[in-house]
């Protein structure tokens, strides 16, 4: 039974992870997922342990989680649409482990508003033959806050700089700020051309308007997690950034970004 909970749960999540509102609730913000329950057939397992957030800005959302039992990570962002209580997300980038796309999916589901958050609930999920209904309960951690890089960026260009040299990053990578939190997810790939994927999460905090500090307590990279980084900013208008992270070896880490636009 393991292999297919497994299955189903990235599926779920490169798939069909997605959230919506009732008319009375508000849908930008950051939310924490505590905890996915998949039932169907001979199946009715809760997962406690995925550590999964998404924001929601105006205009995009985009998830990201890891689960601490195997090291996977997955990410996906798109564009949203709210009707009453029904929300459509059209995710246009997904990253799940070894694979990735940048074919568009549509995908809908109502949810109901909770004391803290809200609960999502997918009616049908099919892998394998058989039909499942996905719970998903979400608390809500945005911060009332509004910052000028708040919002949903690109990255087009990234290097590392040691002394003299230089080695450009070829990964495609998507970063979210919004309400004190941040998302990144990326892929890339190795010499074999197997792909990979990376994400983190966490808050952040601006230092005026040329830093800032991002705390990062969940990523898929062991060496990059429960740290601090205090990053160089420079704004290139409201829709453009350069960020330089520099390393205790001097080295510098330097990521170019556009800002998202529908």
């Amino acid at each position: 039974m393991k292999l297919p909970l497994i299955a189903l749960l990235l599926l779920v999540i490169t798939a069909c992870n997605n959230a919506g509102k009732k008319e009375t609730a508000s849908m930008p913000g950051a939310y924490k997922m505590l905890y996915q329950k998949v039932k169907g057939g001979k199946t009715d397992t809760t997962f406690t342990s995925l550590l999964q957030q998404k924001i929601y800005t105006d205009d995009y959302m985009m998830y990201a989680n890891f689960n601490p039992s195997d090291s996977a990570s997955s990410f996906g962002i798109g564009t949203y649409t709210m009707i009453g209580d029904t929300v459509t997300e059209k995710v246009f980038y997904n990253g799940a482990d070894s694979t990735k796309t940048d074919a568009i999916h549509n995908f809908k589901l109502v949810i109901e508003k909770t004391a803290i958050g809200y609960k999502q609930i997918i009616p049908e999920i099919e892998s394998q033959g058989e039909k499942f209904i996905l719970t998903e309960d979400y608390e809500n951690i945005g911060k009332k806050e509004t910052n000028s890089i708040d919002g949903a960026w690109k990255m087009g260009k990234s290097w590392w700089v040691k002394g003299k040299d230089s080695t450009v990053n070829t990964s495609v990578q998507f970063k979210v700020y919004y309400m004190g939190h941040f998302i990144w997810g990326h892929t890339w790939e190795d010499s074999t051309k197997k792909t990979h994927t990376g994400i983190g999460f966490g808050t952040f905090t601006m230092n005026g308007t040329d830093k800032i500090t991002e705390k990062l307590p969940v990523s898929t990279y062991a060496d990059a997690r429960n740290k601090d980084y205090v990053i160089e900013l420079a704004m290139n208008g409201a829709d453009a950034f350069t960020q330089t992270i520099v390393n205790k070896d001097s080295s510098r880490q330097v990521e170019m970004y556009t800002r998202l636009k529908k």
